[in-house]
């Protein structure tokens, strides 16, 4: 069997051993050779540049210090203890906090010794600290580098207490230079490795590890970053034009009938430029003999369902049948009365199915649609169900598509001999970047623009000690006839917890706001749904006025009545989050109100999220600002783990090389489609190799 250098086992490598590599294992995922070289740093120190504690701002990068540990002292009660230090240079002072390994740290860190510090400083109430300081003493931190550029690798606590801090992992990575082979295969084709002016694969893994230049260390990142979103952005467009290949789409040859007369007739207000672009790509798509598959984002409140219904009445005058795919009963239920609303002059037939649907009325549908007296079906996974088939199905819409999984999604492809067009549609703005590589393989359509005469929604941020002005503005908007909703965090890790404040806050509520002449709703995700359902009903109804929950009201409730959102402890949301929150309200022709509610003390992030949504309702800015903050890993719609197998690359970061791997990958996709060139053979057996880490991922809808 042929030596392979990057699938040897990671206990080979000198200074590792089978102890630590089974730590290696647990805690990082290292499993061999290839696994350390592919742990590349996060960042890099200039180890010829200190700082001094005077200097020291939160507007700093990762900053490096010497100076000496005067105080160690353990804070905080029980489950929040931290360890604080502090720390003096001739300068001045600064405080440094570690909340875990607290004892060991406590025990190893001496006073009044003189240490060199890595730290990130951020400001917490007004004052400068540094969170989890790398501190190596002063006289073991020469290391023998060839330049000054020092890299700093990820590692956890008990790979610490093994020596395995970034300093020795950085011995690990000089250890497995000393056993590299002359060169390693290419893993890209050598006419782009030309075209770009790229480092070789050896010389990119041995420079980002250890760069003698900073340009050095920049040419590295860049093949590195280039590589990975190179072969996901291949493999999302090969995915494209199998699909494209594979399913024929039905051909809507005119627009007809029905949509001239909701056009001219019922069009319940004009559309705006962004609706019309958008219907104009869509009908492009449905005549063109490729089966659609578009993904719609807009904003909560752009207009997206009555585009979606335009282009079910373009199915209809065609003569097929449309169907609606909902993740939620209330939301399906929003969708019928809406569209049946729209089309309530009209001789359209539309029919809602949900698990609610009594067993004779659900035979009664399956009959009727069947034999083609239903023209527009809206339900819930009940659509997907065997016993629902259509006479013939030409158009499928799916909303706040990333609740369902692709096999749920398929199972309505099914549904007709030919495959269906299919539109899915989020109001989770998602950034640029983010698109082309979560759904590269989708057509994207943007309405980017509010239908007019909206009133923006007016977001302030409160202090919990202004809650007795608070309640007043709520008195006052409830006497103007409006609705409240009251929203607390709750979330996994302290579920608990977050359930008796949820309760705390409820009862605190109906205390200030007593009956008779008040109502409250209650509704959280511990509830049973038929009681959640109940409760929302009471509130869609005004017969209470004021609706304390958790996040499950994020989606699917519509309310036009609901002027004021307040959410409480806002700092624990994230801003997509807060900003579908936001968009509950709004929906009427009220003035309507987001009220973030904090306690006074806000780190960094948190400071700019509250800054951010006060400042902007453009759900698309809010969402460059989330994916700078969080980075692609919590992005709402990932559609399978391990989709994003990115080891270097940062979708928030680097779009320019997103585009131009992108366009490198439709290049020879153009070229050669099947990738049958020699010179493409390379990038078959690189595809193997991904799929094989990372799963078949390739798209249905």
């Amino acid at each position: 069997m042929k030596y392979d250098f990057f699938q040897t086992p990671v206990e080979f490598v000198k200074g590792v051993g089978p102890q630590r590599a089974e730590l290696l294992r647990k805690e990082l995922g290292i499993f061999t050779q290839g696994d350390l070289l592919h742990h590349f740093p996060f960042r890099y120190v200039d180890r010829t540049k200190f700082y001094t504690v005077k200097e020291v701002s939160a507007n700093l990068p990762y900053i490096q210090l010497r100076g000496v540990i005067r105080s160690l002292v353990v804070r905080g009660e029980k489950r929040r203890k931290f360890l604080a230090g502090r720390f003096e240079d001739e300068t001045g002072t600064i405080e440094l906090k570690w909340f875990q390994g607290i004892k060991w740290l406590s025990t190893s860190l001496k006073l009044n010794t003189e240490y060199v510090l890595f730290g990130k400083p951020n400001e917490f109430n007004g004052s400068i600290n540094i969170i989890h300081p790398e501190l190596e003493l002063a006289s073991e931190a020469k290391l023998s580098l060839p330049s000054s550029m020092q890299p700093v690798y990820s590692t956890t606590e008990k790979l610490k207490l093994k020596g395995l801090d970034s300093k020795g992992l950085l011995k690990l990575q000089k250890n497995i230079r000393m056993s590299f082979p002359t060169s390693f295969p290419e893993t890209l084709p050598q006419p782009i490795v030309n075209a770009y002016k790229m480092m070789s694969r050896t010389e990119a893994i041995s420079s980002i590890h250890m760069p003698e230049t900073l340009a050095d260390m920049q040419r590295a990142e860049f093949r590195i970053k280039f590589e990975e979103l190179f072969y996901l952005q291949l493999r999302l467009l090969k995915s494209k034009l199998l699909r494209m290949e594979k399913y024929k789409g039905l051909i809507f040859k005119s627009v007809g009938e029905k949509f001239n007369s909701f056009y001219h007739d019922h069009l319940p207000f004009p559309l705006t430029n962004a609706q019309k672009r958008v219907i104009k790509e869509i009908r492009t798509d449905c005549g063109s003999g490729h089966q659609m598959n578009r993904l719609l984002q807009g904003d909560v409140g752009s207009g997206k369902t009555l585009v979606a219904l335009m282009c079910m009445l373009i199915a209809i005058d065609n003569g097929y049948q449309a169907c609606l795919m909902a993740p939620t009963e209330i939301l399906a239920n929003q969708h019928a009365e809406t569209l049946s609303k729209f089309l309530e002059k009209m001789d359209v037939k539309v029919a809602l199915l949900t698990g609610s649907t009594k067993v004779a009325a659900r035979r009664e549908i399956h009959k009727r649609l069947l034999a083609g007296e239903i023209d527009i079906l809206i339900g819930t996974h009940a659509l997907i169900e065997d016993p629902v088939q259509f006479k013939d199905l030409g158009f499928v819409v799916i909303d706040e598509q990333h609740r369902f999984g692709v096999e749920q999604r398929s199972r309505l492809w099914k549904k007709n001999e030919v495959v269906p067009h299919v539109l899915v549609m989020t109001a989770t703005p998602i950034p640029r970047t983010l698109a082309m590589t979560l759904y590269g393989d989708l057509d994207v359509s943007v309405i980017d623009e509010m239908p007019p005469g909206r009133k923006p929604i007016k977001t302030i941020h409160r202090f919990e000690s202004h809650r007795l002005q608070l309640w007043s503005f709520l008195k006052s908007e409830i006497e103007l006839g409006r609705q409240v909703y009251i929203v607390y965090p709750l979330i996994e890790e302290s579920e608990k917890m977050d359930l008796n404040n949820l309760m705390h806050g409820f009862e605190s509520i109906c205390r200030d706001f007593p009956m008779p002449k008040y109502h409250v709703s209650i509704v959280h995700g511990k509830m049973k749904p038929k009681d959640k359902d109940f409760e929302m009903q009471r509130f869609l109804r005004n017969e209470t006025q004021i609706m304390v929950a958790t996040t499950v009201i994020e989606v699917g409730v519509n309310v036009p009545n609901a002027s004021v959102m307040i959410i409480e402890n806002s700092e624990r949301f994230g801003l997509s989050q807060l900003h579908q929150l936001r968009g509950r309200v709004g929906r009427g022709a009220d003035q309507s109100y987001c009220i973030l509610v904090t306690g006074p003390k806000l780190g960094n992030d948190a400071r700019l999220r509250i800054k951010t949504m006060c400042e902007t309702n453009d759900g698309f800015q809010i969402a460059e600002t989330d994916l700078r903050l969080r980075g692609p890993g919590d992005a709402e719609g990932t559609r399978q783990s391990g989709m994003l197998d990115l080891r270097l690359a940062d979708l928030s970061k680097d779009g320019q090389i997103v585009q131009i791997a992108r366009d490198a990958a439709t290049a020879i996709l153009k070229e050669d489609p099947e990738l049958q060139n020699p010179l493409n053979e390379v990038i078959n057996r690189q595809v193997e190799i991904h799929i094989k880490r990372t799963g078949q991922w390739g798209r249905i809808s």
